[in-house]
């Protein structure tokens, strides 16, 4: 890779959102920034209406690293979720390729390295995502690492889908949905879909930006994990309720139907797992039976014919 004294622009920006993430949490988040191999990048800090406590944390970086680290704030530092604040950070980016990570997750050293050759080895790629463990073991706890889990891809490896193929395969649960910690994605794709949608500012925002991005372009997705996703009881999805789901669920469906045909893009496939969805969440508990349905028909094929009981 080039060296930041060989670019007159770093190669990645990395974008880091942060609020009421606890100190710790996010400290080390930033430190899994520094601890990348590849020597050509930024970072920027979204203060997303912190309080006084963690935005310290924030301005100590930047003091120590001001060519590489800085910190941007929504005007009065008000919070405005996180899509507006990854926008606010993209708006600034300098790299030619961007990566998410929220404030309370870590990325593995050789992320951004092999994230941006491989992006620099396809030029037709303009997103690349991985799979992500859920991690549990941070906490030291027991049983933690026992409990740790990185979810199948769904896709052989490495492999670059053509758009829109991934959209109804995510929707469907076929594939892995990507965390937001495991994407890159090139700074002209991002500007050519726009952004995230602002109006999403709990669930689903990830999902809406990948959706548009899926939508466009050829995505290169990799069984390679680079990230790590913190399981903890203070984030967002763990406070969240059935019906707040559901509720989200529905109007990220309705989000993705309305997008795609405004765009000529809702393809056969796409309408057809569209409305499959649709009738999930209509009918939650003959779509639960059917699930369990099945995975006790895998379950059956998958045992030895010894004549034995199913425990």
């Amino acid at each position: 890779m080039t060296s930041v004294a060989e670019r007159s622009k770093p190669l990645v920006t990395a974008i880091i959102p942060f609020c009421d993430t606890p100190a710790r949490f996010f400290r080390e988040a930033v430190e899994s920034v520094l601890a990348q191999t590849l020597g050509d990048w930024e970072l920027l800090l979204i203060d997303d209406g912190s309080p006084a406590e963690v935005a310290a944390v924030a301005d100590e970086f930047a003091r120590r690293l001001p060519d590489r680290v800085s910190v941007l704030a929504h005007e009065d530092r008000v919070n405005r979720g996180l899509s507006a604040s990854r926008n606010l950070g993209a708006s600034h980016a300098r790299g030619d390729y961007i990566a998410f990570l929220d404030a309370d997750d870590v990325w593995l050293p050789r992320k951004l390295e092999e994230q941006a050759a491989r992006l620099e080895s396809n030029r037709r790629a303009g997103m690349l995502f991985g799979r992500t463990r859920y991690w549990h073991s941070w906490s030291g706890a027991a049983g933690g690492a026992a409990r740790d889990f990185t979810p199948p891809l769904g896709l052989p490896g490495d492999a670059v889908a053509e758009p829109p193929t991934l959209v109804p395969l995510f929707l469907a649960g076929r594939v892995a949905v990507p965390c937001s910690c495991s994407v890159m994605v090139r700074r002209t794709v991002l500007d050519r879909v726009g952004g995230f949608e602002e109006s999403f500012t709990d669930w689903y925002e990830d999902q809406v930006f990948l959706v548009k991005v899926c939508l466009e372009v050829p995505v290169w997705a990799s069984e390679v994990c680079w990230d790590s996703y913190r399981q903890h009881s203070d984030s967002i999805s763990s406070r969240a309720t059935a019906e707040d789901l559901a509720r989200s669920r529905m109007r990220f469906l309705e989000w993705v139907g309305d997008y795609a045909a405004e765009r000529g893009l809702a393809d056969a496939k796409l309408q057809r797992a569209l409305a499959r969805e649709h009738w999930k969440l209509h009918h939650p508990g003959v779509a639960r039976w059917r699930r369990l349905s099945r995975k006790l028909v895998a379950r059956l094929r998958d045992l030895p014919d010894d004549g034995s009981p199913v425990s």
